[in-house]
C-alpha cells in the first residue's frame, strides 16, 4: 500500500482492494447463503449472519399495536396505545413518569395537528414541515413516525432523523428515550462521530447529518431506513446540503422511503420547489409577545457589553432565566468567569438573589452539557429576592435546544462562521454578523414560558440595513475536499450536474479536485484511487486520513494514529488567566524542539503512564482531561477501521535515532500542502504556492530557528498565524511529493531558489553514494 509511491507516478496503478471474501463480477448483487446449502453448521445460527435472518415475531407479542395496519393509523389509535399500561414498544410497564411526561407532550402545539401531520405523511412520499422553535417537532414527529410506519413489525427497519450538531442528537435523543419510557441506547438511540449507542433493538435513531452521509457510503439506497427524517435543515450545514441532493435521488429508487424535511424558518418555499412541490405542513410555535431593545449607541466592546447587560438584568428584572449568545468555547468560559465574579460583588453591594452561569457549547461533555436544564437557585432567604441562571451559550441555543424558563436574551449579535478562501485555500472560523433570520431565532427564545424581553446589542439600523436576510449555505463558504471525497465514493462521478440546492463556485470544486489529485485520492481523469477508496472510510479530513494510511511506509502507524485522534479533538494545554506562568512552566515539561506535533505525542504518552489518577495528574499539569480522554476513545474507533482495512500498526524503536524523524516524515505524506518556509528578511514565514505571509502562532513550543516548516492550522484573526507547527527538511517534500514541489511550477524567487539548491544537494549526495 505505497501511497507515496501513488503520488511520484502520473497516474497510480489501480488494485482491487484486500479483501478475505471471494471475487465477485461488479454487478452480482450481494445475497444470503442460500438456505438449501448443504452446510455442517445451519448458517441462520451464525451470529455473524444474523441480519440475514430476523427472528420472527408473533404479532401477538406487541400487545395494541397488532391491530395497527401500517400508514393507516389515526391519532386516537396512537394515543390510546400511549395511554398503556404496557409500553407498547418495550413491552414493560410504564412508569409515572412517563405519565407525567405524557401531559405536558399533549399539551405541546404539534400535538393538536397530529392527525392533519399522519394524513399528509400517509398521502406523500416527501413532505416539509416547518415548525417554529418549541412547537415539539423534534421530539414529537419521529414518536408520531413510529406508530404508523411501524419500523419493528415491517422488516426491522428504523426510522432515522438527522440533527446538525452532536450535542443536539446526543440530549434529544435522551429527552425521546425518556418520553417513550425506554433505557436510552434501545429502543431509541444515537450515532454521532465516534460515539455509538445503538442496539438491535433500536428503532428510532437520531444522528447527526455526517454520520448518515458515511452510512449511505456503504449502503447508497439507505435500506435499513423506512423513514428520514432531516431537522433543522434551515441551518444548511454543508452534510444536510449533500444529503439533500442524495436523499431525492434515493426517493425516485425507493418508492416505500417516506422522508420529512423539517426546518424552523419561514423559507420553505425553496425546500418545497426543491422537491418536486412537496406538501407543507406549517405549526405554530408557543411563543408569547417578546420586546425588542436595541442599543442608541454600537458597542466597541460586545463581551463586556453582554457582561453588563446580564448584570443589569439581574439586578433590574422581575424573575425570569437568561440567555446570553456569544461566539465560541474560551469566549464562553472568560464570560462565565466574569459573570460569577461580578455577581459576587453585586450581591454584597445591593440586595439581589444568587445567579448561576453555565457554559454551552458543542465539545462540551453530555453530563455538562445536562445541567443548563437544572432549575435556577433559590432566594437566598423565604420571600428575598428570586435566584435566576444564566445560559451562556454559542448559536446551538438558537433552534437545536429549548431551555424552558428563558425570558431575556442578550444578543450581541455575532457567531462564528467557517470561511473558506479557494484563491489561497484558506478556511478560517470567523467572528461574524448573524443575520436578520437568526436574530429573529434568538429573540424568540424570550417568548417560550411567558412575555418576554430581547436586548440586542446593536442599534436598530444596523438590523436594518448590515444584517443580511438567511446566513449563506456552508457549502458555499466550506473547502469541498471532504464532501467531494464523499461523494465519489457514493458513486456519485458527475458533480458538475449533482442537484445541489445551491451549488458551488466552480473554482471551490476545482480547488477540492485539484487537492485531492495531489494527494493520489483521485487520478488524472478524476475517479477515486485505491488510496482514495481508503480514505473516504475515514471520518476525517483527506490529509489526515492520507497521513495516517501512509504511516506504515515510514513505520510509525502507532504514533501517527496517537496523532491523528489528538489533532481531532479541542485544545490539550489549559492556560488559565491568573496562572499563565505556571502553566507554561508545565507545557515545558513536555516541548519537543522539533515542535508542535511531537510535544502533543509527549503528552499523550505521558498521560497513559499515568495509571493512578488521570483527572488529579492532568489537573497537576495543565492538561485537559477531557480532550485527552476524548482523544483516546477517538484512537480507539480510528484503530477499529485501520484493522478492518487491514492497515498494519507498527512502530519504530524508541532507542533509534530516526523514532521522530519518521514521525516527521509521516506528518508531510499527508500535510505537504500545508508547508511554511521563513522569510529571509525577517522572523515571518511564507506559505509555499499560497505566498502567504505569516507568523508563528505564539502558542508554539518551537524555539529553534527553522527554515521549513509543516502547519496544521492556519489562524486568521487580527493577524496571520500558522498552529501546531514542526520542523522538517526540504529534501522530504522532494521525496514524498515530487510533482507538487517540481521547482520549475514555482515562481521565481526565494522558495523556488530554495528547492533548486536542495535538489542540487540531494543529487550530488546520490553521486556520492554511487562512487
Amino acid at each position: 500500500m505505497s501511497t507515496t509511491e501513488d503520488r511520484k507516478r502520473k497516474k497510480p496503478q489501480e488494485k482491487e482492494p484486500r479483501t478475505n471474501s471471494p471475487k465477485r463480477h461488479k454487478s452480482e448483487p450481494v445475497s444470503p447463503p442460500s438456505r438449501n446449502t448443504k452446510s455442517k453448521i445451519d448458517p441462520s445460527k451464525n451470529p455473524y449472519l444474523a441480519h440475514w435472518y430476523p427472528a420472527e415475531e408473533k404479532k401477538d407479542d406487541w400487545g395494541p399495536l397488532a391491530k395497527f395496519r401500517r400508514h393507516s393509523t389515526t391519532a386516537k389509535m396512537a394515543n390510546i396505545a400511549e395511554d398503556g399500561p404496557s409500553n407498547p414498544f418495550s413491552g414493560s410497564e410504564l412508569s409515572d413518569r412517563y405519565f407525567n411526561i405524557l401531559k405536558g407532550r399533549r399539551g405541546l402545539p404539534i400535538a393538536a395537528q397530529r392527525d392533519e401531520f399522519l394524513n399528509m405523511f400517509q398521502k406523500s412520499q416527501i413532505m416539509v414541515l416547518v415548525g417554529e422553535t418549541g412547537s415539539g417537532k423534534t421530539t414529537q414527529i419521529p414518536q408520531y413516525v413510529l406508530f404508523d410506519d411501524l419500523p419493528h413489525l415491517n422488516g426491522y427497519k428504523q426510522v432515522a432523523c438527522t440533527q446538525p450538531r452532536r450535542v443536539a442528537a446526543m440530549s434529544v435523543a435522551k429527552r425521546v428515550a425518556d418520553e417513550m419510557d425506554v433505557e436510552l441506547g434501545q429502543e431509541v438511540g444515537y450515532s454521532i462521530r465516534f460515539e455509538d449507542k445503538t442496539s438491535s433493538n433500536t428503532i428510532l435513531k437520531y444522528m447527526t447529518d455526517g454520520m448518515l452521509l458515511r452510512e449511505a457510503m456503504h449502503d447508497h439506497l439507505l435500506e435499513r431506513y423506512s423513514c428520514i427524517i432531516l431537522d433543522e435543515a434551515h441551518e444548511r450545514t454543508l452534510a444536510t446540503d449533500i444529503l439533500m441532493g442524495l436523499l431525492k435521488g434515493v426517493a425516485e429508487r425507493r418508492p416505500d422511503l417516506k422522508i420529512i424535511i423539517m426546518s424552523a424558518t419561514l423559507d420553505a418555499q425553496k425546500f418545497q420547489h426543491y422537491f418536486n412541490d412537496a406538501p407543507l405542513l406549517a405549526v405554530p410555535g408557543r411563543t408569547y409577545p417578546v420586546e425588542i431593545y436595541y442599543t442608541p449607541e454600537p458597542e466597541r466592546d460586545y463581551l463586556e457589553a453582554a457582561i453588563r447587560t446580564v448584570l443589569q438584568i439581574h439586578a433590574t428584572e422581575p424573575e425570569g432565566d437568561i440567555l446570553l449568545f456569544l461566539t465560541g468555547e474560551e469566549e464562553i468560559e472568560d464570560a462565565c468567569r466574569k459573570i460569577n465574579a461580578e455577581v459576587d460583588l453585586l450581591i454584597r453591594e445591593a440586595d439581589v438573589g444568587p445567579l448561576k452561569s453555565y457554559a454551552l457549547y458543542g465539545t462540551l461533555p453530555p453530563q455538562q452539557q445536562q445541567r443548563i436544564f437544572e432549575p435556577a437557585p433559590p432566594p437566598f432567604k423565604p420571600g428575598g429576592p428570586p435566584g435566576r441562571k444564566v445560559v451562556v451559550s454559542t448559536n446551538i441555543a438558537e433552534t437545536s435546544l429549548t431551555i424552558d424558563g428563558i425570558v431575556y436574551v442578550v444578543d450581541p449579535g455575532f457567531s462564528k462562521q467557517k470561511v473558506y478562501n479557494p484563491r489561497i485555500r484558506v478556511e478560517s472560523l470567523l467572528v461574524s454578523p448573524i443575520s436578520k433570520a437568526s436574530a429573529q431565532q434568538r429573540a424568540g427564545r424570550a417568548g417560550r414560558t411567558r412575555p418576554g424581553k430581547c436586548f440586542r446589542l446593536y442599534t436598530e439600523s444596523a438590523f436594518k440595513k448590515e444584517l443580511i436576510d438567511q446566513t449563506y449555505p456552508e457549502i458555499l463558504r466550506s473547502n469541498l475536499a471532504n464532501t467531494v471525497l464523499e461523494l465519489k465514493k457514493l458513486g456519485i462521478d458527475d458533480l458538475v450536474h449533482f442537484d445541489f440546492m445551491d451549488p458551488p463556485a466552480p473554482e471551490t470544486m476545482m480547488r477540492a479536485l485539484e487537492e485531492l489529485n495531489y494527494l493520489a485520492c483521485l487520478d488524472d481523469d478524476g475517479n477515486l484511487t485505491t488510496l482514495g477508496k481508503l480514505a473516504a472510510e475515514f471520518p476525517l479530513d483527506p490529509a489526515l486520513a492520507v497521513m495516517l494510511i501512509s504511516s506504515p511506509e515510514f513505520l510509525c502507524s502507532n504514533e501517527i494514529l496517537s496523532l491523528t485522534a489528538l489533532l481531532s479533538v479541542p485544545q490539550l494545554f489549559v492556560r488559565p488567566l491568573n496562572n499563565r506562568r505556571r502553566a507554561d512552566e508545565m507545557k515545558k515539561l513536555f516541548a519537543h524542539e522539533d515542535g508542535d506535533h511531537l510535544t502533543m505525542l509527549n503528552v499523550y504518552h505521558a498521560f497513559k503512564g499515568e495509571e493512578e489518577n488521570q483527572p488529579a495528574w492532568c489537573r497537576e499539569h495543565f492538561l485537559s482531561y477531557r480532550a485527552l480522554q476524548s482523544a483516546d476513545n477517538v484512537r480507539t474507533q480510528l484503530q477499529r477501521i485501520m484493522e478492518r482495512l487491514e492497515i498494519p500498526l507498527v512502530s519504530t524503536d524508541f532507542s533509534e535515532k530516526s523514532y521522530y524523524e519518521n514521525i516527521r516524515k509521516a506528518l508531510v505524506s499527508g500535510f505537504f500542502m500545508q508547508i511554511a518556509m521563513k522569510n529571509p528578511t525577517g522572523k515571518a514565514y511564507t506559505t509555499v504556492k499560497d505566498n502567504q505571509d505569516v507568523l508563528i502562532h505564539p502558542s508554539t513550543v518551537l524555539e529553534k530557528e527553522s527554515q521549513w516548516l509543516v502547519y496544521n492550522e492556519f489562524v486568521l484573526t487580527t493577524k496571520s498565524f500558522i498552529r501546531t507547527v514542526t520542523h522538517i527538511r526540504p529534501e522530504w517534500l522532494l521525496d514524498i511529493a515530487p510533482g507538487y514541489y517540481d521547482a520549475k511550477d514555482f515562481p521565481k524567487g526565494p522558495v523556488r531558489t530554495e528547492l533548486e539548491r536542495t535538489m542540487d544537494r540531494v543529487r550530488k549526495r546520490n553521486v556520492l553514494k554511487r562512487r
